[in-house]
């Protein structure tokens, strides 16, 4: 069983608009609402696949209410843990070249009390699991080591656990030992202070993180694919898609399916970047199912370092 954390989640509201023409009316072409937040989606698409997941997810507010409402509908298993602040809402704007623009909340301030109610919650729901997986941005407030304390504690009962998240939050964590993280290429050059270039450069910046304390590394690429680094190897691999919908939750999707499939090797990111590349077909946050999946087209393989990424981010300076 696969355990979410999801400390931010959200109700996602993706409309579909012909382009985006800043300071003019635009209308919609479609909307969809979706519950939201990584640790959510990773649970959704393995709910989607029958694969078993429990989610633990605090809510607040109306718009709480509807995320679990939401939730409920699909016969996620889940742990809800009520908050005073009320949950947070995001947009998304798509248009049909795939291009994607996001608003997302900050989310509210959780109180010390609220951490430790949420943090009993995944531990009394953890004895089952097999992999924890942690993820998602911090509410406002929240201290930056929350994800590496539950790294700890975890670590001494046995769990397998996999961070995804960024920032001070991902720094941390790191010095935690986590089984996974999977940062996407942003975070990863933000985590390193690297320049992010080509696969090269991918598989040294990951080798970072591994020098301070992960033990294995799937780094997600977005349209470029995915590299795992791990203790048996070093793989890449790529699921190009043809007709681009919403990348919104495909990297969560990925994560779902590398873990369903183990957590290691490359079959399972084989899995992973099939699962991510049927979400990045589908419309809105929607997590592909059996039907949206299809393998054909997916290859892994041994990365060439000097392959360029289509898409690279600025190096920032390392984090402290």
């Amino acid at each position: 069983m696969i355990l979410t954390l999801t400390l931010n989640p959200s109700l996602d509201r993706t409309i579909a608009i012909g382009a985006l023409d800043r300071g003019a009316v635009i209308r919609a072409a479609a909307a969809h609402l979706d519950p939201g937040g990584k640790g959510v989606n990773v649970s959704r698409a393995l709910l989607a696949n029958a694969v078993a997941s429990r989610a633990v997810v605090p809510f607040g507010g109306d718009e709480g209410r509807q995320l679990v409402r939401l939730l409920a509908a699909e016969g996620l298993d889940m742990v809800t843990v009520p908050v005073a602040g009320p949950t947070r809402s995001n947009v998304t704007l798509a248009e049909p070249d795939g291009t994607i623009t996001k608003i997302n909340e900050p989310g509210t301030a959780l109180s010390p009390g609220e951490l430790d109610t949420i943090a009993e919650a995944v531990l009394a729901a953890a004895h089952e699991a097999d992999w924890v997986v942690a993820s998602g941005s911090l509410p406002p407030e929240v201290p930056a080591d929350v994800y590496a304390a539950l790294c700890r504690r975890f670590a001494e009962a046995g769990i397998l656990v996999a961070v995804d998240t960024s920032g001070p939050a991902l720094a941390c964590a790191l010095g935690a030992a986590p089984a996974l993280v999977k940062p996407n290429v942003e975070e990863l050059a933000a985590a390193t202070g690297m320049p992010i270039r080509c696969l090269g450069d991918v598989v040294e910046a990951a080798g970072k993180l591994r020098a301070a304390g992960a033990r294995t590394v799937l780094a997600s690429l977005g349209a470029d694919g995915a590299v795992l680094v791990e203790d048996s190897g070093i793989w890449y691999g790529e699921a190009p898609v043809t007709e681009p919908r919403s990348s919104v939750g495909a990297g969560d999707a990925m994560l779902a399916g590398f873990l369903a499939a183990g957590g290691h090797g490359p079959d399972a990111l084989a899995q992973g970047l099939t699962w991510g590349a049927a979400a990045v077909r589908l419309p809105g946050s929607r997590m592909p199912g059996p039907d949206d999946i299809d393998p054909a087209g997916v290859a892994v393989g041994p990365p060439d370092p000097v392959r360029l990424l289509t898409s690279t981010p600025p190096a920032p300076a390392p984090l402290p």
